[in-house]
């Protein structure tokens, strides 16, 4: 939809026309965390000699770096537009949330599936568990505090909707991106967890390797689903059903106009929108009314919808001269 980026949808005027500023909280919290929770997890999976250990350490260093490219992506989103660039760089955004969904599947899932196959192929015990016990405590301790702070953002923009069709909604892919990072850092932390303890209780050695698995396969299905979206988002996602029918409402409700033909959007970033109107004026109008008309247009629906930043709009004699996709 429209509003996505820390606002509520676009059936909620009320809260259309505020533009609230990034913040950026759950990234830097994020990061913080996974910094120490990285270098704690190498040492308690070093000491133990645990594949599922190492596999969570390394997932949490992927994590680290993918913080890192979001605030890459955002500074690099927010250069000023260029001849080369007439539309900005908001797309640096989306294209650095792609390459974190890769940096997710290829080394954090890619090391989990590696340490828990080399692990069932030669498979041990882990020793030492009590500092990793510890570690995991500490690590759900803060991944859950990351956790609730990146939902508490994501609630802030979900509005009434669900939790998915939010996620599809979203125009900015660092609403979603942290969550599911930090989501996935419980369950993996809770999955590693019980595979130490019920592998020690049942001196089973494969339940390690069982978890390194499990993890990739949680890391591979979390960065399919970010990949999609973030796929979506830069090959150019236009602006929701319910918004362009309030736009053409806007148009058609016009004097000056007989109707409007098609409505051509796309997201530039998550708060610049480009749209292009095919209009068919009354044939009567003169070219200064029509551009009156034109100008009444674009304040109108520049009123209501702040982040359409270019309105595009061309007079169209009858629906006989346009494309045969308009059909």
């Amino acid at each position: 939809m429209l509003y996505q980026y820390k606002q509520l949808p676009v059936g909620k005027q009320q809260n259309d026309d505020k533009n609230m500023p990034r913040t950026n909280k759950s990234i830097y919290a994020a990061l913080t965390a996974n910094i120490i929770i990285a270098a704690t997890k190498f040492i308690a999976g070093g000491i133990s000699k645990s594949s599922a250990m190492i596999s969570e350490a390394v997932h949490t260093l992927a994590d680290c770096f993918n913080e890192l490219f979001l605030l890459l992506g955002i500074y690099r989103s927010n250069k000023k537009r260029d001849k080369t660039h007439p539309f900005g760089y908001g797309k640096e955004l989306y294209f650095w949330s792609f390459i974190v969904s890769i940096l997710i599947f290829g080394l954090g899932a890619g090391a989990s599936f590696y340490q828990g196959i080399v692990h069932l192929r030669h498979p041990r015990l882990p020793g030492q568990l009590t500092l990793s016990y510890i570690v995991l405590a500490c690590a759900f301790i803060s991944e859950g505090a990351s956790f609730v702070i990146a939902l508490k953002e994501f609630n802030k923009i979900r509005g009434d909707q669900s939790f998915w069709a939010a996620v599809r909604s979203s125009k900015d892919p660092t609403d979603f991106i942290v969550l599911f990072e930090d989501g996935t850092a419980v369950i993996g932390v809770v999955l590693v967890f019980i595979s130490l303890f019920a592998g020690h209780l049942l001196k089973n050695p494969y339940l390690d390797g069982i978890a390194s698995i499990l993890v990739g396969l949680l890391l591979t299905a979390s960065s399919a689903v970010l990949a999609r979206e973030s796929r979506s988002l830069l090959m150019g996602e236009g602006i929701s059903p319910v918004t362009e029918r309030k736009i053409v409402s806007i148009v058609k409700s016009d004097p000056g106009v007989v109707d409007i033909f098609r409505v051509f959007s796309i997201y530039e970033s998550p708060d610049e929108v480009l749209i292009v109107l095919l209009i068919s004026f009354k044939p009567e109008l003169t070219t200064s009314q029509m551009n009156d008309t034109i100008t009444r247009i674009k304040e109108r629906i520049r009123g209501q919808f702040k982040k359409i930043n270019y309105i595009i709009i061309q007079p169209q004699a009858d629906k006989e001269s346009l494309p045969a996709l308009a059909g």
